[in-house]
């Protein structure tokens, strides 16, 4: 299957490793500038952590993607597209980290990088495949509004998720991966290569942020709003690149259970916060990380329960596709899914603390 990359695999495994040692560098490089810039995380309140955190995560992840991709020297029409969308939100990730920018202002960023992916590189969804058993869902029209929605959603279900070290980062790097797989399977060759340089530059990244008892009990450095966003960014839009266009194979359903788990932790997140008539933007212990940390679950077992769900909800939907499951069974699978972690959230909730 590495035959239908553009470069060889010496050349492959050189840029996946100059993205890992980039971001890995750069999370520690950077740390002391951004402790003193003000670019990190204060201990108190809902957060749980010792000490003053440097928010280096995201920048080092761009920095490892974005290098690495431009020695490839793939980055080339859309591609540049990308690469400009995410630096912009790393930028205002960065900005909203150290001074907490409007939120008007951060949707502001975000609509106009999710503009990039949709109207600059020609990235969005024209169809959602057969999701019903009545045929093909055509958006037409509106097929860039809905991608817009989608890149905001997806960009926020990461944010979302990154309130345990090392959650967002790992289930973004296995829903990249299988993403991956899934542009290999369909002979998108550049797709993948780009894929697996953000693979490797999360790796880095995962270096400093996961929790390794009895080595390290708290992350080193934290991604931030600037990672989050622009993971989230990446996820969507590659999900709708390897699902949308000629060639593709994939049906843009199983593009929802690579990304099921920050989808369901958000859908989980805003019902719950409605049924309780609360601002569905508020910041709560709500999570499903939070439901397993008052389980008593310890910190790192916790994140890797949540990497490990993401890549089971990865296999299912990539499964699916290959076995030929129809469409609307995996829809319906979903649904399914939703339907009881909604219904079970209403019985089981996360304990308060004391």
């Amino acid at each position: 299957m590495l035959e239908g990359l553009p470069l060889a695999t010496n050349r492959v495994l050189f840029f996946m490793l100059a993205a890992f040692a980039l971001a890995a560098l750069t999370c520690r490089l950077f740390a002391d500038v951004a402790l003193r810039i003000g670019l990190a995380d204060q201990p108190g309140g809902r957060k749980q952590h010792e000490g003053v955190i440097p928010l280096t995560g995201g920048i080092a992840i761009f920095i490892g993607f974005a290098l690495a991709a431009l020695g490839s020297e793939l980055v080339t029409g859309p591609t540049l597209a990308l690469v400009v969308a995410a630096a912009l939100l790393v930028v205002g990730g960065v900005a909203d980290d150290m001074h907490d920018i409007t939120p008007r202002s951060k949707l502001m960023l975000q609509l106009v990088a999710a503009l990039f992916m949709t109207s600059w590189a020609g990235v969005y969804v024209a169809h959602l495949g057969d999701l019903f058993g009545f045929g093909p869902v055509n958006l037409y029209d509106w097929g860039i509004p809905f991608s817009v929605v989608c890149a905001l959603g997806v960009m926020n279900a990461i944010n979302m998720l990154d309130g345990l070290d090392g959650a967002a980062g790992g289930t973004s790097l296995v829903a990249a991966a299988w993403l991956a797989y899934a542009a290999l399977a369909q002979n998108l060759g550049t797709r993948a290569l780009l894929l697996l340089l953000l693979c490797a530059a999360i790796a880095g990244f995962l270096v400093w942020n996961l929790r390794l008892p009895p080595l390290r009990n708290q992350a080193r450095v934290f991604m931030g709003d600037a990672g989050s966003l622009m993971l989230g960014l990446a996820l969507c839009w590659f999900s709708i690149d390897v699902t949308q266009g000629a060639g593709r194979s994939m049906p843009p359903i199983v593009c929802v259970w690579i990304l099921a788990v920050p989808l369901l932790d958000m859908a989980r997140v805003m019902y719950a916060r409605v049924r309780r008539r609360a601002d569905v933007f508020d910041a709560d212990r709500e999570h499903l990380h939070h439901l397993l940390l008052s389980r008593g679950l310890p910190h790192h077992q916790a994140a890797l329960a949540m990497i490990g769900l993401s890549a089971l909800s990865g296999a299912i939907g990539i499964g699916g596709w290959k076995l030929d499951v129809p469409e609307m069974a995996l829809t319906y699978a979903f649904f399914a899914v939703l339907a009881v972690l909604l219904f079970a959230g209403r019985f089981v909730q996360p304990r308060r603390e004391t």
